[in-house]
């Protein structure tokens, strides 16, 4: 239960709208914000939908229950500033999904005047949840994020790039160090290569060849790729452990030292399995416009992932990544990254 002091100082809050965007942050300000934002109600284009309820259910973090949630409609767009006054609101969320006209841009501004603060949808969902909101409605996909921002160049090319070798050189010091015991490792357990080596694409599509340890049986996939799964029985049990420690990675640092890959960005993907992410999530492309990485904000949060689903949930977080990068950001999800190998976190 919220401390009773606390309430003072909860921002009371608005959304305009009520479709996949309002419930979504709707959503995303109880599991991640129940201490700061008091939600107060929703604003509608409709009157006529003015005394309804909106319900969602959402993850209750201290419980680890879903729970249900119900707000209701105060107003509509064109009479909303009486709520203002009324309820004392001090931030409003903007989560309409289509055009602004004039007449709404000019209600508003209207608000201004009441020292409200408003807050685009998608800002605030990035500031709650550290993802970029993808959703969609029924056949139609919305990504509230402007193409322009896609690919800010928020680190200078030659940092990113002496950024990368040091690493590289680092990680490839100790695979050297290392490499007999897991060769002999593989090998004892399932006679075959040691190294696995994969097509995947990379900085703007382009393709290269992804270095592995082998961490499957051989020919695993008989020529046809697979998503892999949790537990999936064609790991081998040294396999099982160098996944854990994320050490099949680790020859990675070669594919970084010659410029096909970074060490932090969106995980690469085979080609076979873009063509059929994209036509369930045409803009999937848009995270090949910086290079892949061996580590990545999407890898940290969510895992490898192993199905459309989980593909959509990945590209949020590396959107998020390619709008937000710089060098303390890749720092931060080095360490993350660290520890997960550390504490056996892999898959």
């Amino acid at each position: 239960m919220r401390p009773l002091r606390q309430k003072k100082h909860l921002q009371k809050t608005l959304i305009i709208g009520t479709g996949w965007a309002g419930k979504t942050i709707f959503r995303a300000l109880h599991e991640y914000a129940e201490q700061q934002y008091e939600l107060v109600g929703f604003v509608v284009d409709n009157p006529q939908d003015i005394g309804k309820e909106i319900e969602i259910t959402y993850n209750d973090s201290r419980d680890r229950l879903n729970k249900p949630k119900k707000l209701p409609v105060l107003a509509s767009t064109e009479n909303y500033t009486e709520i203002i006054s009324e309820q004392r609101i001090t931030t409003i969320v903007w989560a309409l999904t289509n055009q602004l006209s004039g007449e709404l841009y000019q209600y508003l501004a209207d608000s201004l005047v009441h020292k409200v603060n408003i807050v685009p949808m998608p800002e605030l969902y990035e500031q709650l949840t550290g993802k970029v909101p993808v959703g969609c409605s029924h056949d139609h996909w919305w990504v509230p994020m402007p193409i322009k921002h896609v690919s800010p160049r928020v680190i200078p090319a030659f940092l990113k790039r002496v950024f990368d070798i040091f690493w590289a050189c680092v990680g490839l010091v100790f695979l050297i160090i290392v490499f007999p015991i897991i060769a002999a490792a593989i090998y004892l357990d399932s006679p075959g290569p040691i190294f696995y080596v994969q097509e995947r694409l990379g900085l703007f599509g382009k393709p290269f060849k992804l270095y592995k340890f082998r961490s499957m049986i051989p020919d695993a996939e008989k020529g046809k790729p697979i998503w892999a799964e949790e537990n999936d029985p064609r790991v081998t049990k040294v396999g099982r452990f160098l996944r854990k420690t994320h050490i099949d990675e680790f020859p990675q640092f070669l594919n970084v030292l010659k410029g096909e890959m970074s060490v932090v960005g969106p995980r690469p993907e085979r080609l076979e399995l873009v063509e059929e992410v994209v036509r369930d999530i045409p803009f999937f492309r848009a995270r090949h416009v910086v290079k892949p990485g061996m580590a990545g904000w999407g890898l940290i949060h969510h895992g490898y992932g192993d199905s459309v689903d989980d593909a959509l949930v990945k590209l949020q977080y590396d959107l998020y990544y390619i709008k937000h990068q710089s060098l303390w950001l890749d720092m931060v999800i080095i360490v993350q990254t660290c520890w997960k190998t550390l504490t056996f976190q892999g898959r």
